[in-house]
């Protein structure tokens, strides 16, 4: 008779201070219900807000109207469930261990985190913050490391990279806050634009995620504005030239880049999907608020297109050292068929709507085993690095 395994103890982390925290939240959740329990002992670890950190037993009991926010420390919200806040230290054995001005309730101990599934996006969650603290811990996390996060969450080096990689992409200009500050410079800014890149263009912001920030402009009226709301968002932003009459494909990375991956470790591409969004563009409302947009998987583009799509995604998952996942957005134009790379994200919605969960299902990869994966990826990516501190 076989021994049984022992559970892995596993830290599910989310919220997070970014705009994207209740899309985090809901990724978190979904996680939640189709993993393993035989295979994890799960400590709930979420983010309000404000930054603080909150330990829980119940996954509602952190939560109002979708956010984290706790009941005060040490008591019992309706609905069962303790909820704690919680100081983290950074632990010279590799671990996160808690600090606390007075004892914790009993069920709240924190185990030994063997694995960390930082299922948060944007800022302060996937652009390398988190992943610095997590490689100071020494403990191993799904998802790409810090370099990478942080290359992939900045579009405009990201573009830079890919650009020296030889990989198509829409023509672009980057802007900084300090630029459009000087007054007298920004109608040459904007002609600039106009003349590099014509309209419809849009205009992002360089650090965010989910589409947030970002303008689709189709006249010279409309630039001014979408410049400077921006810039609300991120001191440097994004001029790109729209990409009209194209099919918006994407498709999902699964694998290490690092040099030395075993080969059932290294990238694999899924099937290609495809959206139809139901607004202007595939913005934040069309993503996570409605359900309007379609999903169509695999794409409808022809058969070369989506191999072209799939062989970019991994070109862009290997120029960026990639780890773990990421899902790439393509632009394929219904008239040529030519394949332009849109941006790569690393730490992608697992929300029930959300692709790259979708595409790995149509690829033959369930929810549940997925997630398997990518927590055996994050112990292999680990064991990687501490051969290679060992041999130094």
């Amino acid at each position: 008779m076989a021994t049984p395994t022992k559970p892995i103890n596993l830290g599910l982390l989310f919220g997070g201070r970014s705009c994207e925290h209740e899309i985090s939240v809901t990724s978190a959740r979904s996680i939640l219900r189709a993993i393993n329990r035989h295979k994890y002992n799960i400590s709930l670890l979420g983010i309000d807000k404000a930054g603080q950190w909150h330990l829980a037993d119940n996954f509602d009991s952190l939560l109002s109207d979708g956010a984290v926010q706790p009941a005060a420390a040490g008591k019992l919200p309706r609905g069962g469930g303790g909820v704690e806040p919680v100081t983290l230290a950074l632990h010279p054995n590799g671990n996160l261990r808690t600090l606390r001005d007075s004892p914790p309730l009993p069920h709240h101990q924190l185990p030994q985190l063997e694995v960390i599934f930082p299922a948060l996006h944007g800022t302060f969650g996937e652009d390398g913050a988190l992943q610095g603290v997590l490689e100071m811990a020494g403990i191993p996390y799904v998802g790409c490391g810090v370099a990478a996060s942080a290359v992939a969450m900045d579009k405009l080096l990201a573009k830079k990279i890919f650009q020296l990689a030889g990989i198509p992409q829409a023509a672009y200009i980057g802007l900084s806050a300090s630029q459009w500050q000087h007054t007298g410079a920004r109608a040459a800014l904007m002609a600039r634009g106009e003349a590099e890149l014509g309209y419809p263009m849009f205009v992002k912001p360089a650090n965010l995620g989910s589409s947030v920030g970002i303008s689709k402009v189709r006249a010279p009226a409309q630039l001014k504005n979408a410049i400077e709301l921006a810039l609300r968002f991120d001191h440097k932003i994004l001029l790109e030239q729209a990409m009209e009459n194209c099919v918006e494909a994407e498709c999902a990375v699964l694998g290490n880049a690092m040099l030395g991956a075993q080969q059932q470790h290294r990238p694999q591409a899924s099937v290609v999907g495809e959206i139809i969004p139901h607004a202007e563009f595939y913005d934040y409302a069309a993503k996570y608020l409605d359900d309007q947009s379609e999903l169509v998987v695999p794409a409808n583009i022809p058969r070369a297109a989506a191999a072209q799509v799939r062989e970019l995604s991994l070109a862009a998952f290997q120029e960026i050292d990639g780890a773990g996942l990421a899902r790439v957005d393509f632009f394929v134009s219904r008239a040529s068929g030519r394949v332009t790379l849109n941006e790569i994200n690393t730490m992608p919605g697992f929300t029930p709507i959300s692709m790259y969960p979708r595409l790995w299902a149509a690829s033959g990869v369930p929810y549940a085993e997925l997630i398997d994966r990518l927590i055996e990826l994050a112990v292999q990516t680990q064991r990687a690095k501490a051969a290679l501190q060992r041999s130094v």
